[in-house]
């Protein structure tokens, strides 16, 4: 994931290393890899556990990732008896869909609301019955559902209209953590293609769905490719991560589809499944593909990939609904 530009930029004369940070749910992970894929550490360091104050909510405080963050890049640094000069380039991954919202000094407004919050069918409803169905699949590739990071920025915005007030700018989980690193807001077409405001087609914000939901543009980062540099680590970023000043960063992805690039699934055809907290099906296309009803969502990798993914819930089985054997037949045909 981390760009050959980005490597050769380093100005590093002896053996290369990069650091990945992986911001889940429970806990944030930090890992040391050298030039060859070789895994030399690794350190995880625990969230405090997700809030849910109401049945169906989940919230995280975004400043817990920094805090997680920061331990687990100086434990990982240490463990593998570098130094922070030793580490040519960062990259992230993290868990999606979720919404963070800063005021106009970058601080949080409110707890994030995470991927497994699903508050928000009103506000799905809403915008399905604004513009269609149809028409959001077309704009989108997916369908509105309560996971998506739009649906919950609309209820804060109808919930707690003067915490919306002071909305400067919104981001994804990951991102906040890159933002307190390196003072930029910036975020990967992966990550991205889960908030429902991604052209996945052309891979730029979509202004019709901005225009629908009422969202300005300037409130959303900046968008790059995967292997992208699109930040350093800045002054007081690397006072607080132990990370060098000027380490470049590149944009990273979110952790589905970064799991997915691991496991091989990037060429047309590949299929992967996992289970977890959630399931997900995923399957490569050489392009973006649209199921006009709403069954599978279309990410976009980091090789300019499209992942087909058929999400379910703890509850239900993987693809509830369709059998795991369209699945993959689905993404043959849709290639």
């Amino acid at each position: 994931m981390m760009s050959a530009i980005a490597l050769a930029g380093c100005g590093l004369g002896g053996p290369i290393y990069v650091l990945g940070i992986d911001v889940g749910t429970g806990g944030t992970r930090a890992i040391v890899i050298d030039a060859s894929g070789r895994v030399v550490c690794s350190a995880t360091e625990e969230h405090q556990p997700f809030a849910s104050p109401q049945v169906g909510w989940a919230e995280q405080q975004p400043e817990d990732w920094w805090r997680a963050s920061c331990v687990a890049v100086r434990k990982a640094i240490a463990s593998a008896n570098l130094s922070a000069e030793e580490i040519a380039c960062i990259g992230f991954s993290g868990q999606m869909h979720g919404a963070v919202i800063l005021d106009e000094q970058g601080s949080v407004v409110r707890p994030a609301l995470i991927w497994c919050d699903v508050r928000t069918e009103k506000q799905c409803r809403d915008l399905t019955a604004k513009l269609g169905h149809e028409r959001l699949i077309q704009l989108t590739c997916n369908p509105a559902l309560a996971n998506f990071t739009l649906t919950k920025l609309l209820w804060v915005r109808e919930n707690e209209p003067e915490n919306w007030k002071r909305v400067r700018a919104v981001m994804l989980p990951k991102d906040y953590v890159r933002f307190r690193l390196t003072g930029e807001r910036a975020t990967d077409m992966a990550d991205a293609s889960g908030t429902l405001l991604l052209d996945v087609t052309h891979r730029r914000w979509s202004r019709e769905m901005l225009q629908a939901a009422e969202v300005e543009e300037r409130l959303l980062p900046s968008l790059h490719e995967s292997p992208e540099v699109c930040g350093r680590i800045s002054s007081k970023g690397a006072t607080e991560s132990g990370l060098q000043v000027g380490t470049s960063v590149v944009a990273g992805a979110g952790d589905q589809a970064a799991g997915a690039v691991g496991m091989g699934i990037v060429t047309a055809g590949a299929v992967s499944a996992t289970i977890g907290t959630s399931g997900v099906v995923f399957a490569a296309t050489d392009r973006p593909a649209l199921d006009p009803h709403g069954r599978d969502f279309s990410r976009l990798a980091t090789l300019a990939r499209t992942l087909m993914h058929s999400p379910s819930t703890p509850e239900l089985s993987v693809g509830e609904g369709v059998p795991p054997a369209k699945i993959v037949e689905g993404a043959d045909v849709l290639t």
